[in-house]
């Protein structure tokens, strides 16, 4: 098939271009390198499947009237987004236009093209899990974050133009992704933080008290489930969360990567109010609709990380 990856130069978006690729598809990837980095897609430069590279934005109408004029794309899987919810707070302007309006943008091509749609959400939209059966995709949900609100309105636009034209569209729920490729720097996820310090030899901070639970999946698992998504008329209209099943505390994590708890330090919330106590995905939709489970476990993803890092020298 020909597909459109918009944010293909980021971190999950590298995952999903390698396995899009790996299945023998065309690749067009699109990434404005506001959150992504060349340098995460240099191994696929030489590939055959790998069509073009494009540095621009999806916040340009015209730019995106080209792309889809002129390729014939079977599914556009759009992960272009602005992705910190920190910033969302400081700025939510920005994070409103790329994840809101940008994806109206994404859209009205994709309807005029009859085009599948392929929407990268969060987790974060969700409420606190409150059982240990884990969230659903009926779980409630609450933007306690200028991203979160912008994403859950960028859900309801894709999901109207399935109601709506007909165009088969699929909202996609991943739980905190981690793995090679995360940027290890304050932009980035726990998991990659942590193991950068760990390296360092410095202390793991933690914001608030470290109680508060994350689902980590990890990137490859991540990639196989976005790109599943893409292939199967059987989400078509559905929203489908993906994560490990499992969750552990941010105290836990910090234990189990650097084993001494003289290392580990607790600093103060930045913005204590976006935090989700509790985060634990249920995936059985997953399961059912795509025959997707998880393969990577914690610890098994968290050497894999270590070792990325490590020979890197991203310390």
């Amino acid at each position: 098939m020909n597909i459109l990856l918009t944010g293909g130069a980021g971190f999950i978006g590298r995952w999903v271009a390698k396995r899009l690729l790996a299945d023998g598809h065309n690749v067009w990837i699109l990434d404005d390198l506001s959150n992504g980095r060349e340098a995460n897609i240099a191994e696929f430069r030489e590939h055959s499947g790998l069509k073009a590279f494009i540095e621009g934005s999806i916040m340009d109408e015209a730019l995106l009237g080209r792309l889809f004029n002129e390729y014939n794309f079977d599914i556009c899987y759009h992960l272009g987004a602005s992705i910190n919810v920190q910033d969302s707070i400081d700025d939510p302007r920005t994070t409103f236009n790329n994840d809101a309006i940008g994806t109206f943008y994404v859209m009205e091509q994709a309807r005029k093209h009859n085009v599948k749609v392929v929407f990268m959400s969060t987790c974060m939209v969700y409420d606190r899990c409150t059982d240990e059966q884990g969230i659903n995709e009926l779980h409630p949900i609450k933007p306690a974050s200028p991203y979160a609100g912008s994403k859950i309105a960028a859900e309801n636009m894709v999901l109207s133009y399935f109601y709506s034209y007909g165009l088969p569209t699929v909202v996609i729920r991943p739980f905190n992704t981690y793995g090679p490729y995360q940027k290890t720097g304050g932009e980035g996820g726990v998991v990659a933080i942590f193991l950068k310090n760990k390296l360092a030899g410095k202390d793991l901070n933690i914001y608030g008290s470290g109680t508060q639970t994350r689902d980590l999946l990890y990137v490859e698992d991540c990639a196989g489930f976005v790109a599943e998504a893409g292939y199967s008329d059987s989400v078509n209209g559905e929203i489908v969360n993906a994560g490990l099943g499992s969750d552990i505390s941010v105290n836990e994590l910090a234990m189990l990567i650097v084993g001494d708890a003289d290392r580990i330090k607790h600093v103060e919330h930045i913005h204590p109010q976006s935090e989700i106590q509790k985060l634990l995905c249920n995936y059985d939709k997953a399961k059912k609709l795509l025959s997707w489970e998880p393969i990577v476990s914690l610890e098994e993803g968290l050497a894999r990380t270590e070792r990325w890092i490590a020979a890197t020298d991203l310390i």
